[in-house]
């Protein structure tokens, strides 16, 4: 069922930014305060894995989209795109069910993702973890 929550248009922006000038490692993205629209809450340029992590609030739903580089063995450096949906186990009931109701309209908008990682505890969306999903396949 969609929620029929609108994607802002700097969401693609900044999509676009990171996916084909590298300007961002990560972008955060998030419902603004009417719950009408999604829109970028954070770009970053670190690439501190841990960074990133840290802007995932412990009860709060997010999204996100990491350029997830990482070596794989005979192959060398590889990137993935990788999107995440953060929906803690901590987070209200009402917020997790309007973030899985809005959150196909966001992905669909989002064209490249290569992994898609959900997330329900901070194991799901830890590094090694990510590392295991994104180095399947090539």
């Amino acid at each position: 069922m969609a929620s029929g929550i609108a994607v802002n248009d700097g969401c693609l922006q900044a999509f676009q930014e990171m996916k084909l000038d590298k300007r961002h490692k990560y972008v955060v993205f998030n419902l603004n305060r009417d719950n009408t629209e999604i829109i970028v809450e954070k770009v970053s340029t670190s690439t501190d894995y841990d960074d990133f992590i840290a802007d995932l609030p412990e009860t709060e739903c997010r999204w996100a989209v990491y350029n997830f580089e990482f070596e794989k063995e005979g192959a060398g450096k590889r990137e993935k795109l990788t999107f995440v949906s953060w929906s803690p186990d901590t987070a209200k009931t009402k917020q997790k069910m309007l973030f899985a109701s809005s959150e196909d309209a966001l992905r669909r908008s989002l064209v490249g993702i290569a992994v898609d990682i959900h997330g329900t505890e901070v194991s799901e969306v830890a590094y090694e973890s990510v590392l295991d999903k994104a180095s399947r396949g090539n």
